[in-house]
């Protein structure tokens, strides 16, 4: 990791700063979803039309969902011309067009898509940052799933180069150098994550646990170091804060890094799980409204915000992983909770997209789809489907990236496609 000039320094105040007056922008809103018009699941009648008891998709909504995914496909690739040539990023740029192309060769298995996938993060590995290590943000991603397509496409040594150029970074994402936060989308656990993806989609160890182990146990120190200055230790034995804010949600906050604190073996030794991230996680369980949602920022009392970014939508993955990793019932619960506020005021005037729309909304009745096979949670994930695929009908505000994974139609046609298996739907660039 190159360390910051000051014209660097200049340009991360000033995206500190515009994503701060967003985030206080929407604050100082009326709610921003529109009035859920859908029936709620009754029973297995209700749904007869979208899927089987099995959770399998009717080949009647399947075929609906294909169509309506090619539809929205032409219409992005025609909307790409005019896009910035020099954003690399998963979240807005051309490696998450990579990441949506690669998703779709994983599900309709034509050689096309990997093809696309192939033409675009060549794009973006041609303008990688130079400032963030990131998946999403930063120059991980790019690298990450340049290796994933010369994987597939049986070129080994270009994939073996990317994964070399990623892994340069390790060493200075542990050490926390040029003040590296600890959040996903700027900070070691967007670092992280492209680990995990190259474990994932190579389906084998092709990074070793330990340098996961690593990262993970430095964001351990940073959230104990925070706590102890903050004098919060005997609240919650972790914290962590983006741009001198203490964040709730996926994206910046606690959540999203407590849910990777808690997988299967990322930590070294259990007791640590036990004693630093389970009371971590109950002081952001005890942080919920009555309403069931959460605040985007420890100490704020505005229940406005119902994103995968900022409020119950990307809570759900942290209290889920809970449930899995501690076994009480409660966490299970809360989840649930969030799934009835998605359902209420999830369909989001903001859009249809991943960090703040209804797609992303969506994900989490899936995730709750597959810890409790309610077939529920399917049929709400199905209409937020029908609403996602009557795309552009229902004055939703245009976003700055209109075909982008996280804010535009990348991100819809990736849930869609999701949507056709279920069950082995994960929330991209997140979930692991």
């Amino acid at each position: 990791m190159q360390s910051a000039s000051c014209s660097d320094q200049t340009r991360r105040s000033s995206e500190y700063a515009a994503a701060l007056v967003l985030i206080n922008c929407e604050k100082m809103s009326e709610p921003r979803a529109y009035k859920n018009p859908y029936p709620d699941y009754t029973g297995p009648g209700c749904a007869q039309d979208f899927f089987d008891m099995q959770g399998n998709l009717t080949h009647n909504f399947a075929s609906c969902i294909s169509s309506n995914i090619r539809e929205l496909l032409a219409i992005m690739e025609n909307g790409l011309k005019n896009a910035d040539p020099r954003d690399c990023t998963g979240y807005t740029g051309w490696a998450g067009i990579a990441v949506l192309y690669l998703h779709l060769h994983s599900i309709f298995g034509e050689p096309m898509y990997l093809q696309k996938a192939l033409e675009h993060v060549s794009r973006s590995l041609r303008s990688l940052t130079q400032r963030w290590v990131t998946f999403l943000c930063g120059d991980a991603g790019p690298l990450a799933v340049a290796a994933v397509v010369y994987h597939r496409l049986q070129k080994p040594h270009e994939a073996e180069e990317c994964v070399n150029r990623l892994m340069q970074y390790h060493q200075a994402v542990v050490q926390g150098k040029g003040k590296l936060p600890d959040e996903l989308l700027y900070g070691r656990v967007g670092y992280l994550y492209s680990l995990i993806y190259i474990n994932q989609q190579f389906h084998q160890e092709k990074i070793p646990i330990q340098y996961i182990q690593q990262i993970c146990e430095a964001i351990l120190v940073s959230g104990q170091t925070l706590s102890q200055r903050n004098r919060l230790q005997d609240q919650s034995p972790l914290m962590y804060e983006w741009y001198q804010e203490e964040y709730v949600g996926a994206a910046h906050g606690l959540s999203g890094i407590y849910y990777y604190l808690m997988q299967p073996g990322f930590v070294v030794g259990e007791e640590r799980v036990l004693s630093l991230v389970r009371p971590s996680v109950n002081y952001v369980c005890q942080l919920r409204f009555p309403s069931g949602n959460y605040p985007p920022c420890v100490g704020d009392s505005r229940d406005l915000l119902v994103h995968w970014c900022h409020g119950t939508p990307g809570m759900i993955y942290m209290l889920i992983q809970a449930f899995k990793v501690f076994g009480v019932k409660q966490y299970l619960e809360d989840a649930l909770h969030c799934g009835e506020v998605i359902w209420q005021r999830g369909l989001l005037k903001k859009g249809y997209g991943l960090c703040h729309g209804a797609a992303g909304n969506a994900y989490g009745f899936l995730a709750l789809f597959n810890i409790t096979q309610d077939p529920k949670h399917l049929f709400r994930a199905c209409m937020f489907a029908d609403w996602c695929m009557n795309y552009g009908k229902h004055g939703c505000r245009t976003p700055d990236t209109p075909y982008s994974l996280f804010e535009g139609m990348a991100g819809t046609i990736y849930f869609l496609a999701d949507l056709l298996q279920p069950t082995r739907a994960k929330f991209p660039a997140f979930e692991v």
